[in-house]
């Protein structure tokens, strides 16, 4: 039997959140921003505790998010954005390098950057995942980001 199991709950406290936004492929992404807001305000975040920065695209989104969890305000921070593959390799650049960013801005500051950003083949998928038949990314993120916060909380009280 394990010694301790260290959990994180869903259960917002005092905690502030920031959302970072890419406009590029806009369709989608208010899409995920309105389900990662809502997922918040549900747990117990109020407006006034939610900070959204919009950036252009989604390569931009690391460099926020570090500011963000290095600024000291915020006890988690939302990273949303849609990459669609297109007929080039492009994406496959902005992809790496983009989650690469999201988790080294969380790992340097050791606040939870959760990553919400959907990186399909098509339109048609990415809409399917941000609200549409396969749920909403956005959604995820927000659980995850109050999750890891709180687990972190717990982690903390255990001297870890």
């Amino acid at each position: 039997m394990p010694k301790a199991v260290l959990e994180g709950s869903l259960i917002v406290g005092d905690d502030r959140a920031a959302i970072v936004v890419s406009r590029f492929n806009d369709l989608v992404t208010e899409r995920l921003l309105a389900g990662a807001v809502d997922t918040l305000h549900r747990h117990g975040l109020a407006d006034d505790h939610i900070t959204v920065v919009r950036v252009p695209g989604a390569f931009e989104l690391p460099l926020a998010a570090q500011r963000l969890a290095r600024s000291g305000q915020f006890t988690m921070v939302v990273c949303l954005g849609a990459v669609i593959q297109g007929e080039t390799t492009h994406h496959e650049y902005i992809n790496h390098q983009m989650a690469g960013g999201i988790l080294q801005a969380s790992l340097s500051t050791d606040v939870p950057v959760a990553f919400g950003v959907l990186t399909c083949p098509t339109m048609e998928q990415a809409l399917d995942r941000a609200g549409g038949k396969a749920g909403n990314k956005g959604v995820e993120a927000a659980l995850a980001a109050i999750e890891m916060a709180n687990l972190l909380r717990t982690m903390q009280a255990h001297g870890l």
